[in-house]
């Protein structure tokens, strides 16, 4: 019986997302096939397919041994006319096979990639009348019309033919009007507009697809001519994604010491497999802890497992000998305040059964054995973060990071809290930065360039370094490093890292910092002496300059290299601005210095059809919160427990706190709200939220919060600048 898949089923990747969750990706990890069908005319309706050609494009590069060409028989006669253009006649395809069994190879080629063609609608419509002539069901794929693209970055083009636009781009055109030419042509072209389109701030697959919608004149033009149009094959994410990641919130909103067993229990040096066991079943555990290896100080575990492997393979023999022959070194550890699901997921992958969960001070405080988390789901979701630092490279990481997307929209359809949903993504943002290290620091090595010149620590700054990421995010980063040899060009190799970090990240969909806050910058990029000298510096001159740098920088979090480089900097820092007072009534000036979006009788005021929620709503409790925490030594670093560590501690009005603190949650969700609506409608994704598109409850609570934000200055004792 002829196989009745569906059109979408050529896309069907093996593995646990489909084309809906690539809306996010950005245009250059796409898995793409770009298609190309010579026919027997041009009559949409009653044309026949005589050859199908695609090539693939994996990373922005076109694989050159992966193609797919094959002739196709019609069952009519090929018009003169047409073999004149494609030179393909009727004994060319007299053995081919028909469009069915062609369908069905191409499928199983194709997989589930998203399609490319130039002016491809009509190569849709085509498919589309052949699918319906044969009995087969029809589901229009997912596409990109490269014409309409070239169409939206350059209008005035004297015509938008192959061949005009080749030689804009100084491509030479081979194999015109062969089905396998012109789809090599058009990934050619696809792939030489990726820069422009970036520098027109086009990155991702549903900003394209909206760019493609944008040209209407095209539109109606191929309308009239019956060609299939693209819009109804871009589906933008949509419920796909939202069903996708219909997920338990539990991993993603509890940390490991919620779950984890207090104390860790230890076994002696030298005792035998039989005392160890022993002991685990007077304590009833799982598992027991080892003392450090004298060789690397590293922990060790034994498992009720590992008793019973060495019982079954030595027999009673097993019991007398050291337990040390027996156990695991070394020990995974992940710290306390990790969430759940990076334990899951740790497990997932690596095959471990248990994991030991460590302190702030990096000692053992517990373990996590896979029965604690039974009850929860080891899904493709939950293994998000383990994923991120398998990438190899940056397109592996592109391809990797739009599932994010699907995780918040998950956890937002739960109704798990904005600031919840935040501290996911920051934790994530922070995976991300770190593998790009990982990724940048190999490639150095591999150039030649050789291993780090000197200890160093990479940063991130500002919100990520809070936990208060949504997903509207550009880089702030820094990196420190020890001082320089006398002879060294340290700092030449870190500027090599900085930069290809920051290229990583911006190809990933991270973009580059607009005020220029990343270690590819040399004022982001110093040494550990350095590093004091201008933190001093700030402190003592309280220039606005230094204001808007201190307000980024004191919030920053170690992900990579020597986190104890970055520990003493902190530290530092938090001791000398304590005791700056000009410097932190400048901050606390710099803090109470903004005006709501507020009118009046409290209408919201807009423009552009948008409120900027974060410069007169998130920003200044964010600020408050920091200048708090400076001012009376307090060490935490999220706007929350900044705030309520101040208001546990007596030194701000526990109303107020309550009040901002709700505040604070209210615009996080309207902001991240916003975001997965524009992440679906292709729209470039900011703080700005556009009322109109919110209910009237909705748009009630958002003016209660903002109406809190002026609160921050009695909060600070800071001078009224604004309503």
């Amino acid at each position: 019986m002829r196989s009745q898949r569906n059109l979408r089923g050529w896309w069907k990747m093996a593995g646990p997302i489909d084309s809906s969750a690539y809306s996010a990706t950005p245009l250059g990890s796409l898995p793409l096939v770009a298609i190309d069908l010579e026919t027997t005319g041009l009559d949409v309706r009653t044309e026949r397919v005589v050859q199908l050609g695609a090539v693939r494009i994996v990373s922005s590069e076109i694989d050159p041994a992966d193609g797919f060409d094959a002739l196709v028989r019609p069952d009519i006669a090929i018009p003169a006319s047409a073999t004149a253009i494609h030179g393909i006649g009727d004994s060319d395809v007299a053995g081919a096979e028909p469009f069915p069994a062609i369908r069905d190879r191409f499928a199983e080629w194709a997989a589930e990639s998203i399609l490319i063609g130039w002016a491809v609608g009509f190569d849709l419509a085509v498919l589309q009348a052949e699918h319906r002539r044969h009995g087969l069901s029809w589901n229009p794929p997912r596409a990109l019309d490269v014409r309409r693209l070239v169409q939206a970055l350059s209008p005035n083009l004297p015509e938008l033919s192959l061949e005009t636009v080749a030689a804009w781009l100084g491509l030479p055109v081979v194999g015109r009007h062969t089905a396998t030419g012109d789809a090599l042509l058009t990934a050619k072209i696809y792939i030489a507009l990726l820069p422009r389109l970036r520098d027109r701030g086009i990155l991702t697959l549903t900003q394209a697809e909206r760019a493609c919608r944008a040209q209407t004149q095209l539109a109606e033009e191929e309308a009239r001519a019956g060609w299939l149009d693209i819009d109804v094959s871009a589906d933008g994410g949509g419920e796909d994604v939202a069903d996708f990641a219909r997920i338990d919130s539990y991993p993603y909103t509890h940390r490991l010491r919620d779950v984890m067993q207090i104390p860790p229990v230890f076994l002696d040096d030298g005792a035998t497999l039989e005392q160890a066991l022993g002991l685990m079943m007077a304590r009833q555990v799982s598992s027991v802890f080892l003392p450090p290896s004298p060789e690397d100080g590293r922990y060790g575990i034994l498992t009720e497992r590992d008793v019973l492997r060495a019982i079954d393979s030595d027999k009673g023999q097993a019991l007398a000998r050291p337990a040390t022959d027996f156990a695991t070194r070394p020990l995974y550890m992940l710290a306390e305040n990790e969430f759940v699901y990076r334990a899951m997921g740790a497990m997932t992958r690596r095959g471990f059964r248990h994991v030991g969960v460590t302190s702030r001070d990096g000692e053992p405080a517990g373990a996590i054995s896979a029965r604690d988390l039974l009850r929860e789901r080891t899904g493709a979701a939950a293994s998000l973060g383990d994923t991120i630092e398998e990438a190899d490279d940056a397109a592996a990481l592109g391809r990797i990071w739009p599932m994010l997307s699907g995780v918040a929209r998950g956890l937002v359809r739960e109704g798990v809290g904005s600031r919840e949903v935040a501290s996911v993504v920051s934790r994530e943002l922070r995976a991300l930065t770190r593998q790009a290290c990982v990724i940048a620091e190999r490639s150095l090595r591999d150039e030649g360039l050789g291993e780090p010149p000197s200890h160093y620590a990479f940063l991130v700054l500002g919100s990520g370094g809070r936990g208060e990421s949504l997903l509207a995010m550009d880089q702030d980063n820094a990196l420190i490093y020890q001082a320089d040899a006398p002879d060294s060009d340290a700092d030449g190799w870190f500027e090599r890292l900085g930069r290809r970090v920051s290229d990583i990240l911006d190809e990933v969909g991270v973009v580059y910092c607009s005020g220029g806050v990343m270690a590819a910058n040399a004022a982001w990029r110093r040494d550990a002496s350095s590093w004091r000298g201008l933190i001093d510096g700030w402190l003592r001159k309280s220039r606005p300059e230094d204001i808007l740098s201190a307000d980024i920088f004191f919030d920053f979090v170690p992900v990579y290299g020597e986190a104890a480089l970055a520990d003493e900097l902190r530290r530092h820092a938090l001791s000398a601005a304590g005791r700056a007072r000009s410097f932190l009534q400048a901050l606390t000036i710099n803090a109470g210095n903004f005006r709501t979006p507020l009118g009046l009788m409290g209408r919201l005021r807009t423009e552009n059809g948008r409120v900027d929620l974060k410069i007169g709503g998130i920003m200044p409790i964010f600020s408050a919160a920091r200048v708090l925490a400076l001012r009376h030594g307090l060490p935490d670093r999220s706007t929350r427990r900044r705030l309520e560590a101040a208001r546990d501690a007596g030194h701000a009005d526990a109303d107020v706190v309550d009040n901002l603190l709700e505040a604070h949650e209210i615009l996080l969700e309207a902001i991240l709200r916003q975001q997965l609506r524009d992440l679906d409608a292709g729209e470039k994704l900011s703080n700005r939220v556009a009322p109109s598109q919110m209910t009237a409850h909705d748009r009630d609570q958002l003016r209660w919060a903002l109406h809190q934000a002026p609160s921050v200055r009695d909060l600070l004792g800071a001078p009224l600048f604004g309503p």
